[in-house]
């Protein structure tokens, strides 16, 4: 097609439209992290805490449960991730959880875990998603996992979810995974250190009002 001056206006408009559209979207995305930290000679974005609502930190909580100490509890429904711990309390984590149609409730252990995890897409996300790498190495700027990840398996099957970090930290709080569950990125290296190979998972659709989440104990320190 020839090129006339209103195409040339109209395609140069649409330029503008779209570096109109794509700046204020990178510098929202922008807002969510503060400098960088190194981990295990990996360089990351450090999430900037102050942009995240005060209710998806890390805190440490009373709770109420019959399970072991120790042990990971999923609430799907209100995205909290306790690890529970002596004299009824807990850890709790904000968490990202899966959209619906992706949704997985049931128990688990963690029987695998990863320093800067190599993410491979599964074969059913790349049917859908045809424009997937095949894989993403450990440690990319680019590897949707973060950090850390562990593996979630039953009976000695992976089950194919894990926990791990994220490259999105404005989806804590929602329905946003195909999934598995995210945490802030230094909340995926804080859990990761508290639980060992074996540890118990189990993910729930609800279970806050086990939980006295305004009733806060005390307060764990953002790792940086």
């Amino acid at each position: 097609m020839p090129w006339t001056r209103r195409n040339i206006v109209l395609g140069g408009l649409a330029l503008l439209g779209a570096g109109a559209l794509r700046k204020p979207v990178f510098a929202a995305a922008s807002s969510f992290f503060d400098g960088t930290t190194v981990d295990n000679g990996v360089t990351f974005r450090r999430t900037d805490f102050a942009k995240i609502d005060r209710k998806w930190h890390r805190q440490v909580v009373k709770y109420f449960s019959s399970e072991p100490i120790g042990t990971v509890v999923v609430d799907t429904r209100h995205h909290f991730l306790y690890v529970i711990m002596e004299n009824k309390t807990a850890i709790r984590y904000g968490v990202g959880v899966g959209r619906e149609g992706f949704k997985w409730f049931g128990r688990a252990t963690i029987d695998a875990k990863s320093l800067w995890p190599r993410w491979t897409p599964p074969p059913e996300m790349r049917k859908r998603h045809p424009e997937l790498p095949e894989f993403v190495a450990g440690g990319s700027p680019k590897n949707p996992l973060g950090p850390r990840a562990m593996y979630l398996h039953r009976d000695g099957v992976d089950t194919g979810y894990r926990f791990h970090g994220t490259l999105e930290p404005w989806s804590i709080g929602k329905d946003a995974s195909s999934g598995c569950i995210r945490m802030f990125n230094e909340d995926a290296i804080d859990l990761y250190q508290r639980c060992p190979i074996g540890t118990a998972v189990q993910v729930l659709p609800h279970i806050a009002d086990q939980a006295e989440s305004a009733a806060q104990v005390s307060q764990t320190t953002t790792v940086e």
